[in-house]
């Protein structure tokens, strides 16, 4: 005989793997990861500020 099974508990089981590969999926489209996003806004700065120091004033 089969094991019996939950319908509630697969309905929301698959939903979670669903909703987890959609994330998976955006991660990878869209994001980036926060040692990323730090890095780019230091060598941003560190541009700014080499060339605030830098200009030539009349």
């Amino acid at each position: 005989m089969p094991s019996i099974i939950k319908l509630g508990a697969e309905r929301k089981k698959r939903a979670r793997t669903e909703k987890e590969l959609t994330a998976q999926n955006n991660r990878v489209k869209f994001g980036r990861s926060g040692a990323q996003k730090k890095l780019a806004k230091a060598k941003k700065r560190q541009a700014e500020v080499f060339l605030d120091n830098h200009k030539i004033e009349d």
